[in-house]
């Protein structure tokens, strides 16, 4: 009697599979112009003129946008952006096997893609705002849920396209933003930022193979003709779900670190404000996870200072969370019965967070600007300095690290900022009569800083006169000239051993 029932059910179950694969076969299926779909999929895989032209300017108007941290700006590019019609093309050319196809497309994406970066990478290089914003750093990190993004993005464009809801697509596009990631590259590029390049490729790379790859399922479950055997499109499954997985993997992983640093921030805050009684309270804290040991800054507000906290608080956040930790605690009494003392203690405690933020944020613009991490920059609170070590760029000149450290004394007023260049080939002094021209007065204002910025000694060589001319305004400019020899003008600037 079970076996009875279970072989009816089993019956059953095989009928309703069969119904719905009939539905999907004659009332859905067959009502796809597949034909015209190919013709339209096609045609959008040409590498025409106006696919160049819309990709370049989509690309020139993300990268602006990305620049500037303006949304708005950066919506406008991906709307324009030719970019997605070529990746699903190359989804549709899987499912049915079509390599000439696939071949087209695949070139399409790879130059446009090529151009986008390299226009990128030269407004970057020519334009004088090279900060990473909020808008760039958003995607230099991609993650697992970005590639259930794309998933998702593909198999909403792939349907659209099918079901003649292209209209759906210009959504589709805002949300894989193709254009932008493209456009981070170009500025990693440009910057020679190997963070923001990879972590921007990475994104742009998940986007391409995901939007492709659900794209060729969606084409398949509709029921595109393929010209490939029964083996060949079983190995192309294969492929398809491996392609996903191993993206799947890093990003995983990304994603991991992600939900960690969030975790470990909540058990560092209760860790910390745990170690002292109910009437303290946590001030302000700063986490730096990317340092090592894991670097951080907290000010607590309590009536009974403690002094050994600071050791303790370490032990129980190595214990619990398996890292090692660099703590930095201060400790202000307040809730004593002397008011005006309290209020003085809160006053130094708000002014301390303050300095300690706008030190972080010194400590951030001069990183950005030097190529280095935050970690790499010394500050100074109490004498407001800083000072940092720029990493060698390919083909900036000393002018150009000058320039660097005006801008980033712009951007933090009140500080004195020193940006250390690698010592790059220095100006010569020309002449105009018996006194410097107009660009020597400049080659002396250059040298001269750059001797002091590197701690290295200036060597002259030109006419005698010139030369002795040259060395006094060097030193009076902060320049260390050790010594000058006679030869032909104009007066040349070199730089001597730093044991001179």
């Amino acid at each position: 009697m079970a076996e009875t029932k279970r072989t009816t059910n089993e019956l059953d179950f095989a009928r309703v599979i069969l119904s719905l694969r009939k539905w999907w076969r004659d009332d859905v299926v067959a009502t796809v112009n597949q034909e015209g779909i190919v013709e339209l999929r096609r045609e959008e895989a040409d590498l025409s003129s106006r696919f160049l032209f819309m990709t370049i300017m989509s690309a020139g108007i993300a990268i602006l946008g990305l620049i500037l941290s303006s949304p708005a700006v950066v919506i406008g590019a991906m709307l324009i952006a030719p970019l997605m019609g070529p990746i699903i093309g190359l989804g549709f050319a899987m499912a049915s096997g079509d390599y000439v196809w696939l071949r087209k497309c695949a070139k399409s994406v790879a130059i446009g893609a090529t151009l986008a970066v390299l226009f990128c990478a030269v407004i970057v290089f020519m334009s004088p705002l090279k900060t990473v914003t909020a808008e760039l750093a958003a995607r230099t990190r991609p993650n697992l849920f970005d590639l259930l993004v794309a998933i998702f993005s593909g198999l909403a464009g792939a349907y659209a396209l099918i079901r003649g809801r292209e209209g759906a697509v210009v959504g589709v596009a805002i949300a894989t933003a193709l254009m932008p990631p493209l456009a981070t590259v170009g500025f990693g590029l440009a910057t020679l930022n190997w963070t923001v390049f990879s972590g921007s490729l990475m994104l742009f790379i998940t986007n391409l193979v995901a939007i492709s790859l659900t794209a060729a399922v969606m084409a398949r479950l509709y029921g595109f003709t393929t010209e490939l055997s029964a083996k060949h499109t079983r190995w192309q499954n294969f492929l398809i779900l491996g392609t996903l997985i191993a993206l799947a993997i890093p990003l995983g992983l990304a994603l991991r670190t992600i939900a960690w640093e969030a975790q470990a921030s909540r058990q560092i805050n209760r860790i910390v404000i745990d170690a002292f009684d109910d009437e303290s309270r946590l001030s302000q804290i700063d986490i730096a996870y990317d340092a090592t040991p894991v670097r951080i800054s907290a000010t607590v507000l309590t009536p009974h200072l403690k002094p050994d906290a600071e050791a303790e608080i370490e032990r129980q956040l190595e214990g619990r969370l398996d890292h090692e930790f660099e703590l930095v605690l201060t400790q202000y009494r307040v809730g004593t019965s002397d008011s005006a003392a309290e209020r003085a203690q809160l006053a130094a405690a708000r002014e301390q967070d303050q300095a300690a933020e706008q030190a972080r944020q010194v400590a951030a613009a001069l990183a950005l600007v030097a190529g280095v991490e935050e970690s790499d920059v010394l500050v100074d609170r109490q004498r407001r300095r800083a000072l940092v070590r720029a990493r060698p760029l390919e083909g900036a000149t000393l002018r150009a690290y000058r320039t660097l450290e005006q801008r980033a004394a712009a951007q933090v007023k009140g500080w004195a900022i020193e940006l250390v260049p690698p010592a790059r080939p220095l100006p010569s002094v020309a002449f105009e009569e018996e006194a410097p021209s107009e660009d020597g007065e400049d080659a002396i204002a250059l040298a001269a800083w750059a001797s002091a910025r590197v701690g290295a000694p200036l060597v002259l060589t030109g006419p005698d006169e010139q030369t002795a001319l040259v060395s006094e305004q060097l030193k009076a400019a902060g320049g260390r000239v050790t010594r000058a020899t006679s030869g032909p003008a104009p007066v040349r600037i070199e730089w001597g051993s730093v044991e001179e």
